[in-house]
């Protein structure tokens, strides 16, 4: 009598143990893709539309509008296309190759963005507390003229500045007035370094927003130094670009208790398996970059190597939240695919879906004035729509940000689509939408 009852109990094992492995494979984070597939990629080497991008991306080295140029598509986390042209270094007859580092500049931002994320996550921060709750020196007094004796008149801001200010660049930090007081003050341009076409004087360790303390060793060294000065504006009230995503990766430090650097690799670049990317490498890491070019009177002439030298700096202690990273185009890939995913992948899950969520729907800018003005800005990307996009393909659920050196990407949920377009150019014709209208091509002729 005992063995069918052994019987009974072994099957009702199995059907449980079978229960729980589909209801795992069913799983949200298990739906997605979570390494990139190359293997049935091969299928597609010979279809037209590759050649076209190929064809493309060959005319741009051919024609001389830059020295190279990397290309990735990836459709259900399935890589339809990956390839490089052009010249590693051209002088040297270096080919390019999608191993070679580039300068990312502001797509660094989204990556702090996301950290700063799993801050909020952990129920350490909310997007919408005051940032003075963690840094009381942070200015809520707005500038309104400056003196002929360089002093300044100021009002009390309206509101307080938040995180979601920082996130979305409304905080009124170093804007109008306030960043006229400071380059005033520091007897700088505020340009960034090497984009005047000019040779740099100087050689920083690390990568500096323009205009500041190039001498600095940390980050909260220039941002104590921001915070001396009012705001531009009420926080919330207009869109002024850059710095704010420096002050979140210094208020990542002060509430994580830990470097920028070591947070953001900790918690994003690590359990993606972004190994290669980085604020900072060793000496022999500086061959691994492309050369920078300029286009400069329909001519290809090599830029400054400033930003690609401060990354192997012996010097490597301070990075910003808004530039600085560096590393292959498959690396960032990476990044984009967790993003279309809901936040998941390598088997890491780094934001909850609704976090992506938040920040990739909500326009977080105060309502335009002109009712033509189609630019919205979530919390870390611009979100696309039906009046602004970059190819008439794009979704109006795409959102992106993409760095000032030509390093650009998308991440499209409604097609699963995420496509990066590299190049390291300080002055440039548009070469993007072209590659970006056939990367949907290419995933239209893929399914």
């Amino acid at each position: 009598m005992k063995l069918p009852i052994l019987r009974i109990a072994t099957a009702s094992i199995l059907v449980a143990t079978a229960a729980a492995v589909h209801a795992m494979e069913m799983a949200p984070e298990n739906r997605t893709p979570q390494q990139f597939i190359y293997r049935e990629a091969q299928q597609y080497a010979e279809a037209p539309v590759v050649k076209e991008i190929n064809d493309l991306l060959q005319s741009y080295v051919d024609k001389e509008k830059t020295g190279s140029v990397a290309g990735f598509v990836a459709v259900d986390g399935e890589v339809l296309y990956s390839n490089a042209f052009g010249w590693k270094n051209k002088e040297r007859r270096i080919p390019a190759s999608v191993e070679d580092y580039y300068v990312l500049f502001s797509q660094t931002k989204a990556i702090t963005t996301v950290a700063f994320m799993t801050l909020v996550e952990q129920g350490l921060v909310d997007i919408n507390d005051p940032v003075s709750k963690y840094f009381p020196g942070i200015p809520n007094q707005v500038i309104t003229a400056i003196n002929e004796d360089g002093s300044y008149e100021t009002r009390p801001a309206s509101t307080p500045m938040t995180f979601v200010h920082l996130m979305s660049h409304t905080s009124g930090l170093n804007a109008g007035l306030a960043g006229q007081a400071r380059l005033a003050d520091s007897g700088k341009s505020g340009a960034p370094l090497g984009f005047d076409g000019k040779k740099p004087a100087i050689q920083p360790s690390g990568q500096h927003t323009g205009g500041g303390n190039y001498a600095a060793r940390f980050l909260e060294e220039e941002m104590l130094d921001l915070a001396k000065y009012p705001l531009g504006f009420d926080p919330g009230s207009a869109w002024d670009y850059h710095i704010s995503t420096n002050m979140l990766g210094y208020m990542i430090e002060r509430i994580s208790g830990t470097t920028l650097q070591e947070y953001v690799k900790e918690k994003v670049l690590k359990p993606l398996g972004m190994n290669e990317t980085d604020w900072y490498y060793e000496p022999e890491v500086f061959e691994r970059f492309v050369t920078p070019y300029s286009l400069a009177e329909g001519k290809l002439i090599p830029g400054s190597t400033v930003y690609s030298r401060g990354a192997v700096s012996t010097q490597q202690t301070y990075a910003e939240g808004a530039i600085g990273l560096n590393g292959p185009i498959g690396d960032y890939a990476k990044f984009c695919q967790m993003l279309l995913n809901k936040g998941t992948f390598n088997g890491h899950r780094i934001l909850k879906p609704e976090t992506v969520k938040l920040m990739t729907t909500v326009n977080r800018l105060p309502e335009p004035k002109n009712s033509d003005n189609s630019f919205r800005f979530g919390l870390g990307f611009e979100l696309y729509n039906e009046h602004k996009k970059p190819a008439p393909e794009v979704s109006n659920s795409a959102f992106a940000w993409g760095g000032m050196m030509g390093t650009e990407y998308i991440i499209d949920p409604e097609n699963n689509l995420i496509a990066l377009f590299y190049v390291n150019m300080y002055q440039r014709d548009a070469l993007y939408p072209a590659f970006l209208s056939r990367a949907y091509k290419l995933s239209a002729a893929g399914q």
